[in-house]
């Protein structure tokens, strides 16, 4: 039989008059918060940068996935403001934590951000509350960590007096067709109490939600997600390199492998991996094991592969150079595509900063554009997209694409380039056969 507390919490979900707040007001945060807010509810978003939040009260989006226009509309009707102050919290009643999870330089999970946000959550916990747990983690955090900070700091009983699950975020930049609102949301609870609770508060939002008995088993199917994906990743990154050793093309390889209508899914090879969660995810499921002395073999194994391709990128542009009597060193080098992924304005882990880097190393005058990326700046050095791409495709020796956007004009980028070097297969079928085009 639901207590009381748990009865009038879930009431107040339906009825939409639980207020909300959302922890992080990043890419996964702010489409999180608007989501709710256009449903109906009073929402929150708190961020301890001060220049996001004072762009949302502005009206104004920092995250391509979410228009200012949405933004303007929600704040200017009430339903959305944002904050630095976490005394806000007081008066809320469901709470979803969405803040970043990196590695550390030696590779193991910097949870100091879950850490920061649990502090400061402990402090304002109160009988009636829902928490929901976003950021990608190794299996149990949510109860390890977050709930025995909030029952000591609190007094009360997850389950019983508040309410505690885990829902990963599922959040892929500049997808049209999948979004917050209609993407499968998997939630587990500490309690079965605690994923009804958290269960009936999303599903009045998300066209989907699905309860699943822990949430450690809600924490581990992200992990599962991306560890698929890194690992089939780096598979065809390894068949890309023995295709080029058996003198095969290895997209055609690819292409044909995926007519087979059953028992094949096309994954594609690249520079390296980016974005926040494929090439870290699983790296927290290998560290998590390492401390019950087991090791993930096909992690480790596709995580070395992966780190490699940018090395493995330049060795290729050294002997496209080569083959067109060209040092590496002194020649000048366009790099194509900054971005982790086509058509976004996202950097994050993005392979681009790493091959830039190393051919820099190597003495290559590198230069760069991205529709999107006006400058970068990584460890010691920084860089402005170039203004003319026209004039720079023809005064440089050789063109890298890394990021295959596609408002790029492929067919006047072979025309103009001396020498490029694809590594997303972008020029296709236009460039089959011509001996300036050397793909990965």
């Amino acid at each position: 039989m639901p207590s009381t507390i748990q009865q009038t919490l879930i009431s107040q979900l339906e009825e939409r008059s639980a207020r909300i707040a959302v922890l992080g007001l990043g890419y996964v945060g702010l489409p999180l918060a608007v989501v709710f807010a256009e449903t109906g509810f009073s929402v929150t978003g708190i961020d301890t940068a001060e220049d996001k939040v004072d762009s949302i009260m502005r009206g104004e989006s920092h995250i391509q996935d979410v228009s200012s226009e949405q933004v303007a509309r929600l704040v200017s009707s009430g339903k959305l403001n944002a904050t630095t102050e976490f005394s806000v919290l007081q008066d809320i009643e469901a709470v979803s934590i969405c803040v970043p999870t990196p590695l550390r330089k030696t590779g193991d999970p910097d949870l100091s951000f879950i850490m920061d946000a649990t502090e400061d959550l402990a402090r304002y916990i109160h009988p009636g509350m829902i928490v929901v747990l976003e950021s990608t983690t190794y299996p149990g955090t949510t109860r390890e960590i977050l709930l025995p900070k909030f029952e000591e700091a609190s007094g009360l009983i997850a389950g019983e007096d508040f309410y505690l699950a885990f829902s990963p975020e599922r959040v892929d930049p500049g997808r049209k067709d999948w979004t917050t609102l209609n993407t499968p949301k998997i939630i587990g609870g500490i309690t079965p109490s605690c994923s009804e609770v958290a269960a009936t508060w999303y599903s009045q939002a998300l066209q989907t939600v699905i309860q699943v008995s822990s949430s450690e088993v809600a924490e581990m199917v992200k992990l599962l997600e991306n560890t698929f994906r890194m690992i089939n990743i780096g598979l065809v990154n390894e068949m890309a390199m023995m295709c080029d050793r058996l003198g095969v093309d290895v997209w055609e390889v690819i292409d044909a492998a995926a007519t087979k209508p059953f028992g094949f899914m096309k994954f594609t090879p690249g520079p390296g991996l980016g974005g926040h969660c494929i090439p870290i995810d699983p790296l927290y499921l290998s560290w998590k094991l390492r401390t019950l002395n087991y090791t993930a073999r096909f992690i480790e194994l596709a995580s070395e592969i992966n780190t490699s391709m940018p090395i493995y990128v330049v060795a290729k542009i050294q002997d496209a150079l080569n083959e067109h009597r060209k040092p590496l060193k002194g020649s000048r080098v366009l790099v194509l595509g900054a971005a982790y992924k086509p058509d976004i304005a996202d950097l994050r882990e993005s392979p681009a900063l790493d091959v830039i880097g190393l051919l820099e190393n190597k003495g290559a005058k590198v230069s760069y554009h991205d529709p999107y990326i006006a400058r970068l700046q990584h460890d010691d050095w920084e860089k402005t997209s170039v203004p003319d791409l026209t004039e720079t495709l023809r005064d440089v020796d050789c063109v890298v694409i890394i990021t295959n956007h596609s408002n790029y004009d492929y067919a006047a980028i072979l025309r103009e380039s001396e020498l490029i070097v694809d590594t997303r297969n972008a020029i296709g079928d236009i460039g089959q056969g011509n001996p300036k085009v050397h793909k990965l």
